[in-house]
């Protein structure tokens, strides 16, 4: 088999450098050691090996170690070359056993009023200095940083949380939930049943902006102006079907029992839901359809209605919301509208896109998830109560 020949510009494994021309430490080469040999031929030369890559090829030549850093004495060949053991962070862990990683993630766990500091909350920086406080000992931030990383701990951020207060926060979630999976009352929904998540959204400003705004372009990203003129603002009014993916939705000046009606009247015009048997809609506690009086007068206006209000405090399981927070996205950021009649027809229209291909949310919290979520939160919730 012929051999295919070395490329021109790559550096056999005996070269004759003189020691002032390599630019950088040598690496010690088989020919180091025949140097100390006088009667050897090759004492009579300077050689090194120079692990430069071939400029043709890019590739390090055969005869070096290709893991990276390796740990080899000063006379040891290639063949005896390995890749290196070392572990990172053995060093600080042989330093700071478990007792000192505890005390350093209980640190950061603590309640920042707790403390005494006239901090909101705690940075890495103020953790480092705790901990050398603490411990007694120097400690680096990158340890401090990799204790808190293998325990999922990240003191410097925080969420907004509104804890349940309702006592009977089960009882109400627990038939919504059921709904969301088709069951009602232990029984699954007949084919003429229909549950529907209804809410409004509120304040929907038209803002001019006071200067055109620029495309996208290369290097450059959609530019809009921060100045705007109010032209005003509308309220929208939506109801989504949970199993069928539909969306009906109406515009209005503002909120409250009149406007709630009118798109109630709107359901109940359109098919296939003026000929269901059974209607549940899914409200929270707005002043729009608030308490047993909103349920009295729906069942006043159509006795197929059922109106299942959620926990105080608990939109998140109102699905009209997730359909909020998607044209909140999509549709009115950035805010950019000459009129409000400019604001109800990009809804509408975003309306009808979505009605074409309609897709439910995949609810997957169900009421044992409710019911384990509830049991790992009820210290939080008793204390939300006391208050």
């Amino acid at each position: 088999m012929e051999r295919k020949p070395r490329c021109q510009d790559q550096l056999p494994l005996f070269v004759l450098f003189p020691k002032h021309s390599c630019k950088r430490p040598a690496i010690p080469s088989v020919a180091e050691r025949w140097l100390s040999n006088p009667s050897s031929a090759f004492g009579l030369f300077c050689c090194f090996t120079s692990i430069l890559p071939c400029p043709t090829t890019r590739r390090l030549p055969w005869w070096t170690c290709r893991h990276g850093k390796c740990n080899a004495g000063e006379v040891v060949g290639h063949l005896a070359i390995s890749p290196s053991k070392i572990v990172r962070g053995v060093a600080e862990r042989l330093r700071f056993p478990p007792l000192d990683q505890a005390l350093v993630q209980a640190m950061a766990c603590e309640v920042v009023v707790e403390t005494e500091l006239p901090l909101s909350r705690q940075s890495l920086a103020d953790l480092v200095r705790r901990a050398q406080a603490t411990l007694g000992k120097k400690i680096g931030r990158t340890t401090v940083w990799r204790m808190l990383h293998e325990a999922a701990i990240k003191p410097w951020q925080y969420e907004h949380w509104i804890f349940p207060r309702d006592p009977q926060f089960a009882e109400k979630a627990g038939p919504i939930l059921d709904l969301y999976a088709g069951i009602w009352e232990g029984k699954p929904l007949g084919p003429k049943d229909y549950a529907l998540s209804m809410d409004e959204k509120t304040s929907i400003q038209a803002r001019g902006r006071k200067h055109d705004e620029m495309p996208p372009e290369a290097n450059q990203t959609r530019r809009v102006e921060t100045e705007y003129d109010r032209n005003g603002a509308l309220q929208y009014l939506a109801a989504w079907d949970v199993h069928r993916g539909i969306v009906l939705g109406r515009c209005a000046a503002k909120t409250g029992i009149q406007p709630f009606g009118h798109l109630v009247d709107q359901v109940l015009s359109q098919a296939p839901y003026d000929e269901a048997e059974r209607l549940f809609f899914i409200v929270d506690n707005g002043s729009s359809h608030r308490g047993k009086a909103s349920v009295e007068r729906m069942r006043r206006r159509d006795k197929r209605i059922i109106l299942v209000h959620t926990p105080v405090h608990a939109s998140w399981l109102n699905q009209v919301e997730i359909y909020f927070s998607i044209i909140q996205r999509k549709v009115l950021t950035p805010n950019d509208f000459a009129t409000l009649n400019a604001v109800r027809v990009r809804l509408a229209l975003y309306e009808e896109l979505s009605n074409r291909t309609p897709k439910p949310f995949k609810w997957k919290f169900t009421r044992q998830d409710l019911l384990d979520w509830l049991k790992r939160a009820s210290p939080h919730i008793l204390a939300a109560s006391a208050a």
